[in-house]
């Protein structure tokens, strides 16, 4: 049965961020709201945490998983790019994109795409993830809540207690998040591509 915490979007309670940072640690899989709907993460490290993921959305070992970070210092650590590209997210970080990046080493090889060693990177404009980052201190291992046969991620957490209760460790109830997918942008070659369009405006990338 999933812990349920109730988590204020505006001023985040340090005391229940401090918990669900800690379950994560411990290799909890976690469902939390992102700018772009509700998300499911875990520990970057933890490979059984991911296959739990994998299990409950039906992937594939193809599956390109995102990284979600707290700042562009942190994603250096991770994507490969260069000095025109870091102005370019620093205008429109944190925000609804995923962009998708060469991953550097310090990526874990099971979370890359296997052919191409790429990696989706993102900072959500949300303060409960903002706070939970901080918390933490490293990224946090995501994939979009969209359950097989559906399109859109999952927006009640009352909805994703009631179905995911027993696969689940926590659920982090941050109130409505939005219905929109991100949009996702491809920085793996030199030329900047739309991949596809979501809640960001993709005409900075165009």
């Amino acid at each position: 049965m999933s812990q349920f915490f109730q988590i204020h979007p505006e001023n985040p309670q340090a005391r229940l961020i401090k918990q669900a940072a800690q379950l994560i640690r411990e290799g909890a899989v976690i469902a939390y709201p992102t700018d772009c709907g509700y998300s499911l993460g875990c520990h970057i490290g933890d490979k059984a945490a991911l296959e739990k993921i994998r299990t409950i959305r039906r992937l594939d070992d193809k599956h390109n998983f995102t990284l979600v970070c707290r700042d562009l210092s942190e994603i250096s650590t991770y994507a490969r790019y260069d000095n025109a590209i870091y102005r370019l997210l620093k205008h429109h970080t944190p925000g609804p994109y995923t962009f998708i990046f060469n991953g550097t080493s310090e990526v874990p090889r099971r979370l890359m795409h296997p052919k191409r060693k790429t990696i989706g990177i993102r900072i959500p404009d949300n303060k409960i993830v903002q706070a939970l980052l901080e918390e933490l201190g490293e990224p946090i291992m995501s994939s979009s809540l969209i359950l097989p046969g559906e399109t859109d991620p999952m927006m009640d957490p009352y909805d994703i207690r009631d179905t995911l209760q027993h696969q689940l460790d926590l659920v982090i109830d941050g109130g409505f998040c939005g219905m929109q997918p991100t949009t996702v942008i491809g920085m793996d070659s030199e030329e900047i591509k739309v991949l596809r369009i979501g809640a960001g405006d993709p005409a900075p990338f165009e």
